[in-house]
């Protein structure tokens, strides 16, 4: 999906320290160039690789990031998955399958809150381990591992792709604390400003004049109910000054009047 803003920078200024992701014997170039996309899609920028199947650069993993170059270029490559995570005081293992191992498991959402609160401290750093492609970590990396990251789906078919469960993963801490997060519900108002409730009311009086002069109220003893429901229908719509100029402009254009004032 289009949307990235070229005019602004790749980070803002005051970013939350998001956690080290860590892949661990990755075999496709594609999968890691896919995963510092979606990373840098969150603002998450640390990405450690532990012994890359296909070796290291990699073409296909630069040509499959589209554009999260910094990433790749910032990379770290490590021969095993203690090496990875020997500076780390804190640390995540994604998996889905029941590995025997006696550890808390975390959703999504109370890993990003652990992460938050353990890095707004200043007191652990914090990474989260994901396995390769085929087989997922082995239980000697989980082992590693402070807690068990397991992302909630469908229990009939959980399966991601090394990607999906990397974007899963970073937006759940991004949107925990979202320093570009915008109202839940948002309206683009173009050029335009919301109308103030005086220019709906004298749109009101324009289309009150104009309804009397057709006809349109057969009852004197409806006439004030369906005024009324006709600016309810106004006022809660949320019109901008150009809704406002054109329905004058739709009564005037219907009335045979050239303007309204």
């Amino acid at each position: 999906m289009a949307g990235t803003n070229a005019a602004r920078g790749t980070l803002p200024d005051k970013m939350p320290l998001g956690p080290a992701i860590i892949l661990v014997n990755p075999q496709l170039g594609e999968n890691i160039g896919m995963c510092a996309r979606a990373m840098l899609n969150c603002a998450v920028t640390e990405l450690r690789i532990v012994k890359p199947r296909d070796g290291w650069p990699n073409e296909a993993a630069i040509s499959a990031a589209s554009g999260a170059i910094c990433v790749l270029e910032n990379a770290k490559i490590f021969e095993t998955t203690k090496e990875a995570v020997a500076d780390l005081e804190f640390v995540l293992a994604t998996t889905a399958r029941n590995r025997g191992i006696v550890k808390d498991i975390c959703t999504t959402e109370a890993a990003a809150k652990l992460i938050h609160e353990k890095n707004a401290a200043k007191v652990q750093r914090c990474g989260i381990l994901f396995g390769p492609e085929r087989t997922g970590l082995e239980n000697d990396d989980v082992a590693l591992a402070n807690a068990i990251l397991n992302i909630p789906l469908n229990p009939g078919f959980s399966s991601l792709n090394l990607a999906q469960a990397v974007l899963l993963t970073c937006y759940s801490w991004l949107t925990c604390d979202n320093p570009f997060k915008i109202a839940e519900v948002e309206r683009t108002l173009g050029e335009t400003e919301p109308a103030k409730k005086d220019d709906i009311e004298n749109l009101m009086k324009h289309m009150e004049d104009e309804l009397d002069k057709g006809g349109f109220f057969r009852s004197p003893e409806q006439r004030p109910t369906i005024l009324r429901n006709i600016r309810n229908f106004f006022f809660r719509s949320g019109m901008t000054q150009q809704d406002v100029r054109t329905m004058h402009g739709i009564l005037s254009c219907l009335t045979g009047k050239r303007s309204w004032k």
